[in-house]
């Protein structure tokens, strides 16, 4: 029966095992890099938030200084000072589209422009003396500022071989059912004065005569559709 064998011991010619020391705690936390914490440059916040109800100015400027201050000091907001100035930008460009809608509306509606009476067109507003004998020559006037009249119907009546008496009265009884129906008030009740223009005898599809109100040596503001006045 063969004996188990010794357990073999390291010859002294072995070397030692060599440990490895590991770094301290503190030589840790030494290698590890601080995290700065930038901050958001309150100029880049104060124009974002003044371009969003159009200060386009003061937005443009608080901005633009968001920026120089942000290269400077490496401080977040860049994107809210861009966000700022492209916001203001399309703010310019709509104030712009409105102001050229606005003149193109006033130049096809004629505002400004000197016409023959029977030129107008019903809804226009005009200035003209109408204290005067007869009115030949307007001018077309926006209606949300003062002027003189405004043309509100377009009536049929057929005047062909009438009496001037006759024309009268059948040219005023047109354009006083339209003036109950427009300003809401029976003409004979009426504070306001009407007027007529006829453009010609024959009764046409789009009307023959057109009818206005006005008050002579007071401008009316605003329409008077539905005024009651």
């Amino acid at each position: 029966m063969t004996q188990p064998p010794y357990p073999v011991q390291p010859s002294p010619a072995d070397p030692p095992s060599v440990r490895t020391a590991l770094p301290s705690a503190e030589s840790w936390f030494d290698a590890v890099q601080p995290v700065v914490r930038r901050r958001l440059d309150r100029f880049a916040v104060t124009g974002f938030v003044l371009s969003l109800p159009g200060l386009v100015p003061i937005a443009v400027v608080f901005a633009g200084v968001g920026l120089r201050r942000i290269r400077r000091s490496g401080d977040r907001g860049r994107g809210l000072a861009l966000a700022a100035l492209a916001i203001s930008a399309f703010w310019v460009i709509a104030i712009a589209v409105a102001a050229a809608l606005s003149v193109y509306d006033d130049t096809r509606a004629g505002i400004g422009r000197s016409i023959s009476i029977s030129q107008v067109r019903v809804n226009q507003c005009f200035d003209a003396d109408l204290d005067g004998g007869t009115l030949r020559i307007v001018r077309i006037a926006d209606c949300a500022e003062p002027h003189s009249g405004e043309a509100y119907a377009k009536v049929k009546a057929s005047l062909t071989g009438l009496s001037t008496g006759a024309t009268e009265a059948a040219a005023t009884q047109q354009c006083a059912d339209a003036f109950h129906r427009f300003v809401g008030k029976p003409y004979e009740g009426s504070a306001l004065d009407m007027y007529y223009v006829v453009l010609e005898d024959r009764a046409v599809a789009d009307g023959n005569v057109l009818c206005m109100v006005g008050k002579p040596g007071e401008e009316l503001t605003g329409s008077m559709r539905g005024s009651q006045r």
